[in-house]
């Protein structure tokens, strides 16, 4: 059977699983060929293809799980069959020692994934449309202030600005809008108006204009959560 190739869609979303992982780890690339229905070699020659550094299949071979915790992370999934997400099993096996990837790729290779629960799809909200995205590149081009395109499109100045770096990452403007009104001493909250419960760490990235990494340990300092990423939790590890 011929393995599907490498759209701009499935790159993006394998880029998106890998995330900031360096190297990657071949329990990642398992997973990830898991999930994108192909081969582990696919993977890996894909990611190496994109400059990627990904840990050899040999360097991998000095097993991470003991014979003891393999046998107790199958005990443990079968007789929880269906009840754990990966990330639910990682949490609750050997006091976390084991990220939730490491736990995929060894239940891939124990072929023991129809135990798993599935988890829920993060679907990404557009949340600006053409139309309001046309308006705000024009008010830029017009040389507004980013307090001018905030009122008439009816979005916060921090949304705007992180709109304003989107756009010009993907070259629809030139620069981003200056502001207006500057407040050297008094640093406004960037998530205040931001309803982050319902948003991805890449849509908040581009709302506050900060990097997805820096999105993390913000939302880590804090003890927040976001819908696909949990910084109470990773502060209580840290």
């Amino acid at each position: 059977m011929a393995l599907p190739k490498w759209t701009d869609e499935r790159t993006s979303e394998l880029t998106s699983f890998v995330g900031d992982e360096s190297p990657v780890s071949q329990a990642t690339v398992a997973s990830a060929a898991e999930q994108l229905e192909t081969s582990v070699r696919s993977v890996s020659s894909k990611l190496r293809k994109m400059g990627f550094d990904v840990e050899l299949a040999s360097a991998s071979a000095t097993k991470s799980f003991s014979d003891e915790q393999e046998a107790t992370l199958s005990n443990f999934v079968t007789d929880n069959s269906g009840s754990y997400t990966y990330a639910d099993i990682a949490a609750n096996f050997e006091g976390g020692h084991f990220s939730a990837k490491s736990i995929q790729g060894k239940i891939l290779s124990m072929q023991l994934t129809e135990h798993v629960k599935p988890a829920p799809k993060v679907e990404t909200v557009k949340s600006y449309n053409e139309e309001e995205e046309s308006q705000f590149v024009s008010m830029v081009n017009d040389g507004a202030f980013i307090e001018d395109i905030a009122e008439g499109l009816g979005r916060s100045v921090n949304s705007i600005r992180g709109k304003a770096l989107s756009l010009l990452r993907a070259g629809e403007i030139n620069a981003i809008p200056k502001q207006k009104e500057t407040k050297g001493s008094s640093k406004a909250d960037p998530l205040a108006d931001l309803d982050i419960d319902g948003m991805t760490v890449d849509a908040i990235a581009d709302t506050i204009g900060k990097t997805v990494r820096g999105v993390k340990t913000m939302l880590t300092r804090r003890g927040l959560q976001c819908s696909d990423y949990n910084g109470a939790a990773k502060k209580e590890i840290g």
